[in-house]
């Protein structure tokens, strides 16, 4: 048996709300199934799991806050999830084959039962109610306890369950309070982070070409935008320069191996966010364009899963056709850099020895100092050029 924990998204969350579960005791689970949303500051957030196995037991009630690390769940193991799924079919005709003996399975010592969360201790709920407001959809912080002390028995759950169809979960998200996130995790990042900036105009003439001739020869639904070049660029270049990809923690870099890149998406009516497109450096333009579209529409219609907030290496913020000349980022604790590009603008440039006017972006590098130096933060915007110089190659 093992918990199912309320998951950290981001240096700046403390706690989150379980505002809908999408399993019930009994219901077996699948690595990367989708368990519960989970709403925090920056907006609600669909919850998966790693592991196969029957989701046993429901902790924490709907609208009830834990913070992060609190048990919301148990699941029991894969042996579990075998005996909900059944027996398997026979090997042979059953006229012919054998009963096999039957073989109890094996004792498993189970962990300690961890306290209670001080938010259900708060509320005054039994476990056998938490779990049936779990099963109805009940919104347990509407309810009036009529058990001892107020406690909130399965009775009252019930009743509220037959008094008032379930209210739709909540997406979307509080522009003040993920404003408020936001600005707790860049004071953080300005008051912590020694910041070093370095920037370096590239030439997009090659890229745009080569964009250009692509598109025409694709229909319109599989045409590609400049950003999937920028994202396979920056990842490909954070393959040879692997010092800027990863995290400060405990006093020291600590790099990673997978090179996920946190893509910046402004959301309407205010604020942003950056989840993490996984495995960046593995994907063809194709899967960086598909992967690209689909991010920003499951952003902005609060689809976002947990594990897509939890581990971006580095971040990428793109301005796109109709920004600034440049953007300076700031670090989103605790990586270790922030690429920028501005909007590309068409610039006199000398090219073999004459003026040519050509398309150029402003490329940014805010890297944190304690792990890096300029010269590092130097090789990685030009790995990123020598890259966009080459299209065809990524």
């Amino acid at each position: 048996m093992s918990d199912f924990l309320m998951p950290s998204l981001g240096a700046d969350m403390e706690k989150g709300t379980v505002v809908e579960w999408l399993k019930k005791p009994g219901d077996r689970v699948e690595r990367g199934d989708v368990v519960a949303v989970v709403e925090t500051q920056k907006g609600a957030f669909e919850i998966e799991v790693f592991e196969q196995g029957v989701l046993s037991e429901i902790l924490v009630p709907l609208g009830t806050e834990a913070p992060v690390g609190a048990v919301l769940a148990r699941i029991d193991g894969l042996a579990a999830a075998k005996a909900a799924a059944g027996p398997p079919p026979p090997l042979v005709p059953p006229a012919t084959a054998a009963a096999p003996a039957a073989v109890p399975p094996a004792a498993q010592p189970l962990p300690p039962r961890r306290e209670a969360l001080p938010s259900a201790e708060r509320l005054r709920i039994s476990p056998a109610a938490a779990r049936r407001a779990a099963e109805l959809g009940v919104d347990v912080r509407a309810l009036s306890g009529s058990g001892p002390g107020g406690a909130i028995a399965i009775a009252d759950v019930e009743a509220a369950a037959a008094r008032e169809p379930v209210a739709a979960p909540r997406r979307g998200f509080d522009p003040a309070a993920m404003r408020q996130a936001i600005a707790t995790a860049m004071a953080r990042s300005k008051r912590e982070i020694p910041h070093y900036y370095l920037s370096l105009p590239i030439d997009l003439g090659q890229a745009m070409q080569w964009l250009t001739a692509e598109n025409d020869r694709r229909g319109v639904e599989r045409r590609l935008l400049p950003a999937a070049l920028l994202l396979k660029a920056v990842a490909l270049a954070l393959r040879e320069v692997p010092q800027l990809n990863g995290f400060w923690i405990d006093g020291a870099p600590k790099l990673s191996s997978a090179i996920h890149v946190g893509w910046a998406i402004s959301l309407r009516g205010g604020g942003l966010m950056a989840p993490a497109i996984h495995d960046a450096d593995r994907l063809t333009l194709d899967q960086a364009m598909a992967a690209l579209r689909d991010l920003v529409t499951r952003a902005r219609t609060a689809r976002i899963r947990g594990s897509e907030m939890m581990d971006p290496t580095v971040t990428v913020t793109s301005l796109g056709e109709r920004g600034a000349d440049s953007v300076l980022g700031v670090i989103y604790p605790p990586q270790l850099a922030i690429v920028g590009f501005g909007a590309p603008r068409m610039t006199a440039s000398i090219v073999d020895g004459e003026i040519r006017q050509r398309p150029m972006v402003q490329a940014t590098l805010a890297a944190d100092h304690r792990a890096s130096d300029g010269a590092i933060g130097s090789r990685l915007l030009a790995a990123i050029d020598q890259h966009l110089q080459k299209p065809e190659a990524l």
